[in-house]
């Protein structure tokens, strides 16, 4: 699978950073889906030490929030309301903030190592709101979790005060 944006370039347009940032790579995107992936380690996560000792797997909120990151992804390059929305320099704007989830379905376990495929399309928009579904599958073959939720661009205002 080619890397289309690394690291780097994910910080560049997320204002996660590790140990929260839950997203490793995206491989495919485009103005209405986003394919990213994860691979939750012992090491760098910090939510598997806990859940559960002697028996690590992924919390649900850490597979919802690896969504919402996606779509956050997805909005920073295609509907930024400031051309090269840049996460460290870019003033003004909160984009990618959840604001509802409206289902959410897991129904198998994500442990450490795990190849985490995150699938996110965009089904609908209506000004500064999004919609979108959400899917991860593990090792390239069992969905994991589907869900439904959206996200909104808000004054960063919010943010900081």
């Amino acid at each position: 699978m080619k890397t289309i944006l690394n690291l780097t370039e994910i910080q560049k347009l997320l204002h996660h950073r590790p140990p929260y940032l839950l997203i490793d790579s995206v491989i495919n995107l485009s103005v209405a889906e986003i394919v990213t992936l994860k691979t939750p380690s012992l090491d760098k996560d910090f939510y598997l030490a806990g859940h559960f000792p002697h028996a690590p797997v992924v919390p649900g909120a850490m597979m919802q929030e690896m969504t919402t990151q996606s779509a956050g992804l997805l909005m920073t390059q295609f509907y930024s309301p400031v051309p090269n929305y840049n996460s460290e320099t870019t003033k003004g704007y909160a984009i990618g903030v959840l604001s509802k989830v409206y289902q959410a379905k897991f129904i198998n376990f994500a442990k450490p190592n795990d190849q985490l495929e995150i699938r996110v399309k965009l089904v609908d928009k209506t000004d500064n709101y999004f919609v979108f579904t959400g899917e991860i599958i593990k090792n390239q073959k069992i969905t994991i979790m589907k869900n439904k939720f959206a996200l909104t661009i808000i004054s960063d205002e919010h943010l900081f005060s």
